[in-house]
């Protein structure tokens, strides 16, 4: 076993309410959670990257790593995302800081959130904390495992925005459906 796969399991074990995965993303998600990015895309946040999956999938789409912010609450993530993506900026605390954290508006936030296993009022925050950092236009890029979006219609209705499903992966354990978030 890898040690990235050591230090997922072991994190698992210790918060699985906080990890809320059987799994690390597969390399099929994390390149279809950064379609549409590339050497262009500008600034780029990403929140919950765990180990780095999503991370190295942005990356190889071509976004530079000093355009990439991530967002990640468990210490020993951080210190692992820091060492394995040297030039990408990694912020120790929660997606809700954001807002605080960033200087320009962004295009894409793509987030690996386990935002159907938190409470209601915590997953429009951090949706919303993604919007506040968003330019106009600027697409949030959430998956889930399960078969709707994160947010109910009446949330999306609340925050003013509209879903497209993306791809579905089958390949990712447990299977996983990307959904594109934008303004309505």
């Amino acid at each position: 076993m890898s040690g990235e796969a050591q230090l997922f399991f072991r994190q698992l074990i210790s918060n699985p309410r906080q990890i809320s995965a059987l799994a690390p993303s597969s390399r099929a998600l994390a390149r279809a959670m950064a379609e549409g990015l590339g050497p262009h895309s500008g600034p780029v946040v990403e929140f919950g990257p765990g180990t780095g999956r999503l991370t190295e999938g942005i990356l190889a789409a071509g976004v530079a790593p000093h355009n990439l912010t991530l967002f990640e609450m468990n210490g020993e993530f951080v210190g692992h995302l820091r060492h394995r993506f040297p030039g990408v900026h990694v912020v120790h605390g929660p997606a809700q800081a954001a807002p605080g954290h960033m200087t320009v508006p962004v295009a894409h936030v793509i987030s690996g959130l386990p935002l159907l296993s938190m409470p209601t009022g915590l997953r429009e925050e951090i949706v919303a904390a993604a919007f506040a950092v968003l330019a106009p236009g600027g697409e949030y890029v959430q998956f889930t495992y399960g078969p709707k979006p994160a947010l109910t219609p009446d949330q999306m209705a609340r925050l003013r925005l509209t879903v497209r499903p993306g791809r579905r992966v089958w390949t990712n354990l447990p299977p996983a459906r990307v959904y594109r978030f934008r303004r309505a």
